[in-house]
């Protein structure tokens, strides 16, 4: 390299030599995992396939709780967004969400991420990641601002798969009282 005046001059600067002064790129998960991972809109169909996957994952029987969900995301007129990720012909993983166009005094458009899960035996496969970028793919063309939603402070597994999907906490806290 020849040095003039303070400036680094590369010798073989008319053979090709390329000088990249940006920093290293972001990670972006998003694009390859929609890619490799076909990912498609709920269906009444799904049922069944979404309460097991939840069953292996929680241990527990929350189907009436899926009903209702996938009722409301079929059914009512409020926008929902919610997504099945299909390997091997089977459901393997589902996400579920909603948008709000304003709540508790605020005016912006948030979506609200109300259940995610992934079969276990497909866990570490991409499957989460499709899942959450095509969630945010289909959010952005809505002109959604904010996506949020609750985990259980102890759910460690959780919290880092969502730390790691660009999440973090909120600088609001939610409240809740028992009644009975």
């Amino acid at each position: 390299m020849a040095r003039r005046t303070g400036i680094v001059i590369p010798q073989n600067v008319g053979q090709s030599a390329e000088i990249n002064y940006s920093g290293e790129p972001a990670a972006d998960f998003g694009p390859l995992a929609r890619d490799r991972i076909p990912v498609r809109s709920l269906a009444e169909g799904d049922l069944h396939a979404l309460v097991a996957i939840d069953r292996r994952i929680t241990g527990r029987d929350r189907s009436k709780y899926f009903q209702r969900l996938l009722a409301d995301a079929l059914t009512e007129s409020d926008v929902r967004v919610s997504l099945v990720a299909d390997l091997d012909s089977v459901p393997v993983g589902f996400i579920m969400a909603r948008v709000d166009l304003g709540e508790f005094g605020r005016v912006e458009t948030t979506a609200v991420l109300d259940t995610i899960g992934v079969d276990p035996d497909y866990q570490n496969r991409g499957v989460g990641h499709a899942l959450v970028s095509q969630l945010l793919a289909n959010l952005g063309t809505l002109r959604v601002e904010k996506v949020r939603t609750e985990v259980d402070w102890q759910d460690y597994g959780l919290l880092a798969y969502l730390g790691r999907s660009g999440f973090r906490p909120s600088q609001q806290l939610c409240f809740d009282r028992t009644l009975i």
